[in-house]
């Protein structure tokens, strides 16, 4: 089948999309950690991000402004939120498509692994 979120990008398979446009698309974690757990995913398929381009600079900057339209959507903005990426295994990346997630409604604690 591929990549599992290349093939939610292309409506291959379901998932809860929140929010989408010509470069992401944003859709609800099947697995949630938090009372707001949301995947952003780039439309393009970028393994990691060890493999971010130059030209990848403007996609970047946009995820992290649909993270915070989501935060703002969502309620969590004002008392607080966390972005995370992971990359390569002993982060916990599992699905080698680069995603970043939203995650707010409860406190976080520091550390978090």
């Amino acid at each position: 089948m591929g990549c599992i979120f290349c093939n939610i990008a292309e409506k291959k398979l379901p998932a809860k999309i929140i929010f989408e446009d010509e470069h992401v698309v944003a859709f609800e974690d099947i697995n949630p950690q938090a009372p707001v757990h949301i995947l952003i995913i780039p439309k393009k398929h970028i393994s990691t991000i060890l493999d971010l381009k130059e030209e990848d600079n403007n996609l970047v900057a946009h995820i992290v402004k649909i993270a915070n339209k989501i935060a703002n959507d969502k309620g969590i903005a004002q008392r607080g939120f966390r972005v995370v990426t992971n990359c390569n295994p002993e982060s916990g990346q599992s699905v080698y498509h680069i995603h970043f997630h939203v995650l707010g409604g409860r406190h976080m604690h520091w550390p978090p692994g």
